[in-house]
């Protein structure tokens, strides 16, 4: 819940002393259901894992991860690169959910480009510069989605998957989920 508290997408939290996670968020956080991946055209997507927001000293960013005080292009900036990742498998996936505590808060699209900054094997890093914010969430207690997508198809996944629980397991920020559960479990565990 710490995670959740720190990316500004549970309302209702005290700024001064003692941070206290409302009754009503945590009710409706448990009812908030599973990303129901099966609409996917795919086997398997990619999840990207992020925490709140740091700052960083990058050329093409000043953040790293999720928070609602970062406007739409910060936050497309922090959330679409420099991952260690199979960046041909991201981009097979079509769609990029991006979690806090296993919950979806945002969905990049437009990951069919990537460029790389190191050496093939576990040191290179990528990111993607096409990469288009679909959606976001500023209460994830109330999702509604923040970005104004004219694409019907980013409109569509962004409906499909924000707000939505999507676990998953990795040693890194990016994870891998098969989107058919009766065939085989997530990878990576």
């Amino acid at each position: 819940m710490k995670k959740l508290m720190a990316t500004g997408v549970v309302p209702g939290l005290r700024e001064t002393g003692r941070q206290v996670f409302p009754l009503a968020a945590l009710q409706h956080l448990t009812a908030r259901p599973a990303a129901d991946l099966t609409a996917l055209d795919t086997a398997e997507m990619a999840v990207l894992r992020v925490s709140a927001p740091t700052r960083v000293e990058e050329p093409d960013r000043e953040w790293i991860g999720f928070g609602t005080g970062l406007d739409r292009a910060q936050q497309l900036a922090a959330l679409s690169g420099w991952w260690r990742c199979d960046p041909a498998r991201v981009a097979a996936g079509g769609v990029l959910p991006v979690t806090v505590a296993g919950f979806v808060v945002a969905v990049l699209t437009g990951l069919t480009e990537w460029e790389s900054n190191g050496t093939v094997g576990t040191t290179a890093r990528h990111r993607f510069p096409q990469a288009r914010l679909a959606g976001y969430l500023t209460d994830l207690t109330a999702p509604i989605n923040a970005a104004d997508t004219t694409d019907a198809d980013d409109a569509r996944l962004a409906d499909l998957l924000l707000g939505t629980r999507l676990p998953s397991v990795s040693s890194g920020p990016i994870a891998y989920v098969t989107t058919c559960p009766t065939t085989a479990t997530d990878e990576g565990e």
